[in-house]
C-alpha cells in the first residue's frame, strides 16, 4: 500500500516520498484513515513504529482543508501536540517540518532549559501548530503568552511517559483552557489502568489501534543477558565495545551520577563517550545527540528521561538497566532494522530480570562473558541502600517537573528521554534489589508499563 492511497494529498505525498518513505508501516495505515476521519484515536504504539508521521501527516491535511484554513488575520494555534521531554518535543517539531514542507502551515516547539522571550516573540507572529513539554507550556499559560481557544486537534504523544513522569496535573490543567469541541489523538506505548482512566476522560468514542500485543518487545530484536559483578559492569562493557567492534552504542544508567561517572570511565578506556541527563543544558545535550547521530560519538549514556526523543535510523546497539526495559529496547530495531538488546546483570538485579521475563512472556537467554564469570557466593544489596549511599544524581523527579514557575530567568526545569537501536541493559553502579533478590516494599518495576512494536 502507498501513502497515496490512505487519502492523503499529493503534496503531503510528495514530501514524504523526498523523505525516503515510500509504503506506511502497520500503525500509520490504521491511524492515517483514522485521524482523516475526523474521530478521537486511542493508539497503542511503541517507539519506532513510524507513529509520529501516522499523526503529524493526517493532522497537516486536516489543517489545511479545515474552515480554520481560510481564517482572516493572523494565524492561530489550531494544533497541539504534547509531549514529555525536550528531545521528543523537537523530533516531532521536525517532523512537522520535514512532511508539512509542501503545506501551508507553520509550527513552532516550546520546551523548558532554553531562553522563553524567543518563544513568546514567534507565537506573536502567528503559528498553527504548537509541539510543547507540559512545564513550559504552562509557563506560557502563567504569563499570558499563548492562546489555547482555537485549538482543533490535540496529540497526547507517549502519554504512559508523561504519566510516568508526574504530569497529570499539568495535562489536566492544559486541557480545562482548551475548546471542549476538538479532536483528541492519544499514542501510548502501554495500556495501563492510568492510562484507560486518561482515555476514558478525555476520547469521545475513540477508534482503537494496537500494532502489537500488549507489553511484548519487538520481535526482530535479538535479547541476551550477560551476568556479572556489579563492580565489573564497566570493564565487561568496554569489553563488548572494543571486541565486537561496537560503534553508536546507547547505554542508559539509572541516575544522572551513573551516567556522569561512567561516561568519564568509558572515555579513560579509550572509548569515545558524552552523557546525557536533565542537569545537562540543553545546548550540551542537543551537541551530544548531533555528535551521536553524526557517528562522531562511539557512546551515548543516558539516563531514561534524557533518552526519550533519540531517533537514530539503524541504531545497532542499546545497553540497558532491566527495570524500563521494553521501551529502552524499542530503541533498536527500528523501522524494521534488526537489532540486539543486552542487559549487563549483577546479583542485585535478578528480581527485577525475573519481573521482565514474567511481563514480556519469555525467558531471555543468559549469556557469560569468558573473563567475566559472577562470583557464585555474592550476595544482593538493596537497591535503595545503594542509592542512598552517595548515588548522586539519584533519581528523576515525578512531580512539579517543568513548570519553572517563579524563576526570574524565564527557564522552566523540564527533562527529556530518548531511543537506540540494539539495547544492551547496564546498571551502572545504581540500585540493585534487595538482599535476597527481593523488590524493595512498595516498589514495582518499570517495565510493567510497557508494550511495543516496529517503526520509522
Amino acid at each position: 500500500m502507498s501513502f497515496s492511497k490512505l487519502g492523503l494529498s499529493e503534496a503531503l505525498v510528495r514530501a514524504v516520498t523526498e523523505h525516503g518513505y515510500s509504503e506506511p508501516t502497520p500503525v500509520q495505515a490504521q491511524a492515517i484513515p483514522a485521524v482523516l476521519a475526523g474521530g478521537d484515536l486511542l493508539a497503542g504504539a511503541q517507539t519506532g513504529t513510524g507513529k509520529t508521521a501516522g499523526f503529524v501527516l493526517p493532522m497537516l491535511q486536516r489543517l489545511a482543508t479545515s474552515a480554520g484554513a481560510t481564517r482572516q488575520g493572523p494565524k492561530v494555534i489550531r494544533a497541539l501536540i504534547l509531549t514529555p521531554t525536550r528531545e521528543l518535543a523537537a523530533q516531532v517539531e521536525e517532523s512537522v517540518r520535514t512532511y508539512g514542507k509542501y503545506a501551508k502551515v507553520s509550527s513552532l516547539v516550546v520546551f523548558g532549559g532554553v531562553g522563553i522571550h524567543p518563544q513568546i516573540a514567534a507565537m506573536k507572529r502567528g503559528v498553527d501548530i504548537l509541539v510543547a513539554t507540559p512545564g513550559r507550556l504552562l509557563d506560557h499559560m502563567g504569563q499570558g503568552t499563548v492562546n489555547l481557544s482555537h485549538v482543533e486537534i490535540l496529540v497526547l504523544d507517549e502519554a504512559d511517559r508523561m504519566l510516568d513522569m508526574g504530569f497529570i496535573r499539568d495535562i489536566k490543567r492544559i486541557l480545562a483552557v482548551l475548546p471542549k469541541r476538538r479532536q483528541n489523538l492519544l499514542f501510548s506505548a502501554t495500556f495501563s489502568e492510568e492510562i484507560k482512566t486518561l482515555a476514558d476522560s478525555l476520547l469521545n468514542a475513540p477508534a482503537m489501534i494496537e500494532v502489537a500485543r500488549r507489553n511484548s518487545t519487538v520481535e526482530i530484536i535479538t535479547q541476551k543477558v550477560h551476568p556479572v559483578d556489579r563492580d565489573r559492569k564497566r570493564e565487561l562493557l568496554s569489553h563488548l565495545i572494543k571486541t565486537q567492534n561496537w560503534h553508536q552504542v546507547l547505554v542508559f544508567t539509572r541516575t544522572k551520577h551513573g551516567a556522569n561517572k561512567l561516561a568519564e570511565q568509558l572515555n579513560d578506556d579509550g572509548i569515545t563517550a558524552l552523557a546525557i541527563h536533565g542537569n545537562k543544558s540543553q545546548s550540551a545535550r542537543t551537541r551530544a545527540l548531533a555528535e551521536f547521530k553524526d557517528g562522531d560519538l562511539q557512546v551515548l549514556v543516558a539516563t531514561d528521561i534524557a533518552a526519550r526523543g533519540i531517533d537514530i535510523d539503524q541504531l545497532p546497539h542499546v545497553v540497558n538497566v532491566p527495570e524500563d526495559y521494553v521501551h529502552r529496547i524499542g530503541r533498536t530495531g527500528r523501522a524494521g532494522a534488526t537489532g540486539e538488546a543486552i542487559s549487563l546483570v549483577c546479583v542485585d538485579e535478578k528480581a527485577f530480570l525475573h519481573d521482565i521475563e514474567r511481563l514480556i512472556k519469555r525467558e531471555i537467554p543468559s549469556v557469560v562473558v569468558p573473563g567475566f564469570t559472577p562470583d557464585p557466593n555474592a550476595r544482593a544489596q538493596p537497591i535503595l541502600q545503594r542509592q542512598q549511599r552517595g548515588g548522586g544524581g539519584g533519581g528523576q523527579r515525578r512531580s512539579g517537573q517543568g513548570n519553572g514557575k517563579g524563576q526570574g530567568n524565564g527557564k522552566s526545569q523540564s527533562q527529556g528521554q530518548g531511543r537506540g537501536g540494539q539495547s544492551r541493559s547496564l546498571a551502572s553502579g545504581a540500585k540493585p534489589a534487595p538482599a535476597g533478590g527481593s523488590r524493595p516494599a512498595g516498589a514495582k518495576p518499570v517495565a510493567t508499563r510497557r508494550f511495543a512494536p516496529k517503526g520509522r
